[in-house]
């Protein structure tokens, strides 16, 4: 998104707002509808000129907090302040706490699933799961020792997961490459940096894959599996993506009856 997509979002919106809506008195004529920059600079508590620039597309920083500050002046929806963020290029600190929220409705929701079935967040941390995926995944979710267990560093830091994954080398290859893909408008990002890095420093392998920059789509389709107790089993995956959060990415392996 450019700068002045992001000036003409906030214009827009302060033209829809009146006065009287946000508490100040409608004084004098108005040459055009809505708030006039001066008063939505005072109910944010900036300069009309920077008010000014950020309208006009000029290359000005918007911090966090004046971000904040913004949408509540503007009145914004939760879609409409995610969407002012994501035009400035920012994280939203509120976005913790709807991250929880959500990871506790898909935890709910995959409670009542029989096949194994897990959510995955943009750094493809597991962040809720079911009984059947922690009896599938021996050493990652059924003995999870991180609030936020991870995929990658299961398949290449776990033991277990060489023995479990089958065929390993060709799945590990294949997830690098899904990964690259899926996390390319983060990848500047700190946890997605920092992750990489770790792998990258302690792996080879995962080090001579990601210099590859392989870029592959997320499919589904069969997955194959060595249990330690249960022997080969193999399963049908399919991944959906949230509608209302786009990062979160839901995992179901359903049995084949052959397996």
């Amino acid at each position: 998104m450019t700068d002045h997509t992001l000036g003409q979002f906030i214009r827009k919106h302060r033209e829809r707002l009146l006065p009287q809506d946000v508490g100040l008195p409608a004084l004098g004529r108005r040459r055009t509808p809505g708030l006039r920059r001066e008063e939505l600079a005072q109910l944010c508590g900036v300069s009309p000129t920077w008010l000014t620039w950020i309208e006009q597309g000029r290359p000005v920083t918007a911090s966090t907090d004046m971000l904040a500050r913004l949408t509540d002046a503007l009145r914004l929806s939760a879609a409409e302040r995610q969407y002012l963020f994501a035009l400035a290029g920012r994280v939203d600190p509120a976005g913790a706490a709807d991250n929880r929220s959500q990871h506790a409705d898909a935890q709910a929701i995959i409670a009542h699933l029989l096949t194994p079935a897990y959510v995955l967040d943009r750094a493809w941390n597991a962040v809720a799961w079911n009984p059947a995926a922690a009896d599938l995944f021996v050493g990652w979710l059924d003995a999870a020792s991180t609030p936020l267990p991870n995929l990658l560093r299961y398949t290449f830091l776990c033991p277990a997961a060489r023995h479990l994954i089958a065929p390993w080398e060709e799945r590990a290859r294949r997830l690098v490459a899904e990964f690259r893909n899926d996390c390319g408008r983060h990848a500047a990002d700190p946890d997605i940096r920092d992750l990489v890095a770790e792998l990258s420093h302690a792996d080879p392998t995962f080090a001579r894959f990601w210099q590859n920059y392989d870029v592959v789509p997320r499919e589904g389709g069969r997955r194959d599996f060595l249990h330690p107790t249960k022997g080969p089993l193999r399963f049908m995956q399919t991944t959906w993506q949230a509608a209302t959060q786009r990062d979160l990415k839901l995992v179901v392996l359903v049995a084949e009856p052959d397996a």
